[in-house]
């Protein structure tokens, strides 16, 4: 289930532009904008198809590092209709042919997990450091409902490559490869409660689970529940996020009904409905959590502060609202896996 919606496709570049040039050069990215008239059409001025076209001569020049990512961004936001399913398909494809470049190891898998009283498949990507020891610990880690596994290849690799860990990517329910299945608070949980359980059987045992976004919202859910052994919240929604007279900005509305499954554009009231029963104050409530490191931007448009100082005050718990960057610190991510990385390394290592 899948629909398009009304969408200024300039406003994308308002917002994203920062992604855009992390991994592409900022005169592609610039031609790209400027050619760019319509968010849906696939045809010459279309989204998908200017970024399509810079992919493809990436392709076809043999830099398929970066025909993957401005493939990426050519089935962003959301898989709406068969034009962008067919951009991310391509996008995988050039990322495996990438893969053996990279400077970390990258084995794809697909596995089979619970979901709903039946089974789902999910793909997934383990990533690690050359020579890791097999028993080392593993990572669950995830983007949110519009930047996925595959898009967010170069935080991973970094990641990997500053800790003795071996990342397990995947892409949450109702997202990228794993759209197939709507995003819901207990069917998406149960996927990752099956990843988990996966991940226990790879290393020494121990688990812990990076979230990003609306990937934090599963991370936090992880860590307060006790599912990991430690869990990082990047920008993560968990309580006013799903209030529900919230307003959405950039497209998010849009964004949103599709991962959780609306075949037509949802009112505000009713995505209002289906969005609010996420809320993790019965949780928040608890006390058996793992280890939990909470970060955020301190002027993130899309989730409010109190979605992050919630946690503060929380045993085994720290807190950081970084000035003077928005959504996921991403204008000053740096700043932000200097905080994650020495983190998670004591959490899991000790």
């Amino acid at each position: 289930m899948s629909f398009t919606w009304p969408l200024d496709p300039q406003d994308l570049f308002v917002e994203r532009y920062p992604q855009m040039t992390l991994g592409l050069p900022a005169a592609e990215v610039d031609a790209v904008r400027a050619a760019v008239t319509d968010m849906w059409a696939d045809r010459p001025g279309g989204w998908v198809y200017e970024w399509s076209a810079l992919a493809a001569r990436h392709a076809g020049a043999g830099r398929h590092r970066q025909a993957a990512q401005a493939y990426g961004w050519a089935k962003f936001p959301s898989l709406a209709d068969a034009p962008k399913r067919t951009a991310l398909a391509r996008q995988v494809e050039q990322y495996l042919l990438a893969s053996p470049g990279f400077p970390v190891d990258v084995e794809r898998r697909t596995l089979t997990v619970p979901h709903r009283g039946g089974e789902a498949a999910v793909p997934v990507h383990l990533m690690a450091a050359p020579g890791l020891p097999a028993d080392a610990p593993v990572v669950l880690a995830s983007g949110g409902v519009d930047s996925w596994k595959t898009d967010l290849h170069g935080m991973w690799e970094q990641l990997a490559l500053a800790l003795p860990v071996r990342l397990l990517l995947f892409d949450l329910a109702g997202t990228g490869e794993t759209s197939h299945l709507p995003m819901t608070p207990d069917g998406g949980t149960e996927v990752i409660e099956g990843l988990i359980a996966f991940a226990r059987t790879l290393g020494d045992g121990r688990v812990g689970h990076f979230g990003i976004s609306m990937g934090g919202y599963y991370s936090a859910r992880t860590g307060l529940t006790g599912a990991v052994d430690a869990a990082v919240v990047l920008g993560g929604p968990v309580e006013h996020s799903f209030d529900p007279d919230r307003g959405f900005d950039f497209g998010m509305d849009g964004i949103v009904g599709n991962a959780l499954g609306f075949d037509a554009a949802p009112d505000r009231a009713a995505l209002g409905r289906a969005f609010g029963s996420f809320g993790l104050r019965p949780l928040l409530d608890r006390d058996d959590q793992a280890p939990m490191l909470v970060v955020n931007g301190a002027d993130d448009v899309h989730v409010p502060r109190h979605d992050t100082l919630v946690f503060a005050g929380r045993r085994d718990t720290r807190v950081e609202l970084i000035p003077d960057t928005g959504h996921c610190a991403i204008s000053r991510f740096d700043e932000a896996m200097a905080l994650i990385v020495p983190w998670l390394r004591t959490a899991l290592l000790g």
